[in-house]
């Protein structure tokens, strides 16, 4: 008899141990669920940040290939002597705004 309770004894302490120990586990794996989920968020961000980068790069280069395209007309050829050079017609007033 005397060995029965304490064997009794011996199963509901391993039976709170365990518990306690799942319970820990469980804890654990959410927190590591958590954690993963931040970083999927963060990954996701980014990659909308790239694919909108890419797709800036992707109209600046078609519009590249347009201009390649169109070829050099004397038009091109002034609007970027004005842009690069500051070139103006005789004739013409700039106005410079400063700060």
């Amino acid at each position: 008899m005397a060995r029965t309770k304490k064997a009794a004894k011996h199963r509901v302490h391993t039976s709170l141990t365990t518990k306690l120990l799942i319970v820990i586990l469980l804890a654990a794996l959410g927190c590591k669920v958590y954690t993963l989920r931040e970083q999927v968020s963060a990954a996701e961000a980014e990659k909308d940040r790239i694919a909108a980068l890419v797709e800036g790069k992707r109209q600046e280069n078609d519009a590249l290939a347009a201009d390649i395209d169109e070829g050099c007309t004397p038009e091109k050829m002034q609007e970027i002597a004005r842009r690069e050079l500051g070139w103006v017609l005789p004739g013409e007033y700039v106005f410079e705004v400063g700060n």
